[in-house]
């Protein structure tokens, strides 16, 4: 039996085998009007295409908790009843894949307010142009050249986001999703609080460790407190900023050693998988990359923390994931642009490994 495909169970919840797709920003959704934010036609098909290719849990790409919280105006979004209603097509399709949905829900902070990737390489929209408005984030750092110094964050506003990510969840169950999944990494808003880079308050939000975690945590109980005991939450984390591992480099950042730390934490307060990214809150950073750069990441966070971890980055063949479940270095591998390449990669990965995918009855010839 191959390990990629043994089913892993979180909670009450049984996916059916540990190749699942990661979230992947479409920038397709109506900047505006009564279907803003909300998944159409090409969303449909860009999760469902994978479901029936026998991916075992599928992740929506960053669903904003508001419409400033979106990284480009063509983001989705889950604050409203017309997205709700839209996300339950795809989910009940999901499922009769026997595909688990989960969401990734978020707040883009410094980073929002930008172009599609395809359009000016997804350069900032200044406020007042075109769908363009403010960022927000813990300080008035702005995200690079060209973009605009986001507005410090009150702590009254802090609380309001707070509440925006309970009810974003609260609406994800609505919707069907059974894995609600808080993005913490990457330079948004949450990797903003989290690091020292980012993160030059003075209040009980910035400064100390335990300050810098402390909006993080807040979101993670109100999701929690709203998410039922049986089904899963999991974080995305970017494991390190990628500046102390370059020692010309002496600005300070988030590191491996924070993610270890902070996963015992996320642990006690019902977290139950780890995503383990790294990387995107400073854009000048140096990256090491190559074929699962950053799986000892998650490796590590795994053997000293006990929490569950998801495994990322540069994974593209069915030996090299199954190894990394075989190998204990992760409990599941979430695959991006591989599966934007092969929507079946999971049942071309299944012949190869002598394992059996998830096939609808439609293409069982082709088994």
């Amino acid at each position: 039996m191959s390990a990629l495909f043994e089913p892993i169970t979180l909670r009450a919840l049984t996916v059916p085998n540990r190749l699942w797709m990661a979230p992947m920003c479409q920038y397709s959704a109506a900047p505006e009007g009564p279907a803003e934010g909300a998944p159409g036609d090409w969303h449909f098909q860009h999760l469902a295409a994978r479901a029936a290719g026998g991916t075992g849990l599928i992740l929506t790409e960053a669903t904003a908790v508001s419409p400033e919280g979106r990284i480009s105006p063509y983001d989705l979004g889950l604050w409203n009843d017309t997205q709700t209603e839209a996300f339950r097509r795809i989910t009940g399709f999901l499922k009769d894949q026997g595909t688990t949905p989960g969401i990734q829900i978020a707040h883009a902070g410094r980073k929002a307010s930008t172009e599609r990737t395809w359009v000016s390489r997804g350069a900032p929209i200044l406020p007042g142009q075109g769908y363009g408005w403010e960022p927000v984030g813990p300080s008035p750092v702005p995200f690079g050249e060209g973009f605009a110094a986001p507005a410090e964050l009150t702590v009254a506003q802090i609380g309001e986001i707070v509440e925006q990510f309970r009810a974003t969840a609260r609406r994800a169950l609505a919707a069907g999703f059974e894995v609600a999944e808080i993005h913490g990494a990457h330079g948004y808003l949450i990797n903003q609080f989290l690091s020292p880079f980012t993160n030059l308050r003075t209040d009980a939000y910035g400064g100390s460790y335990e300050n810098r975690t402390r909006f993080s945590l807040e979101i993670v109980d109100a999701v929690r407190e709203v998410w039922p005991d049986e089904l899963p939450v999991f974080f995305r984390i970017s494991a390190t900023d990628w500046l102390t591992e370059d020692e010309s480099d002496e600005r300070e950042g988030w590191t491996a050693d924070d993610t270890v730390r902070f996963a015992h934490e996320l642990r006690a307060h019902g977290i139950d998988l780890l995503d383990t990214s790294t990387g995107g809150n400073a854009p000048d950073a140096k990256i090491t990359t190559g074929p699962g750069y950053q799986v000892p990441f998650a490796e590590r966070v795994r053997k000293e923390s006990g929490l569950a971890v998801g495994a990322v980055g540069l994974i593209t063949e069915a030996r090299q994931a199954d190894k990394i479940i075989a190998d204990g270095q992760a409990d599941a591998v979430l695959l991006g642009r591989e599966l934007l390449r092969s929507p079946s990669f999971a049942q071309h990965a299944a012949r190869e490994l002598g394992a059996r995918a998830a096939v609808p009855q439609q293409y069982h010839r082709a088994v």
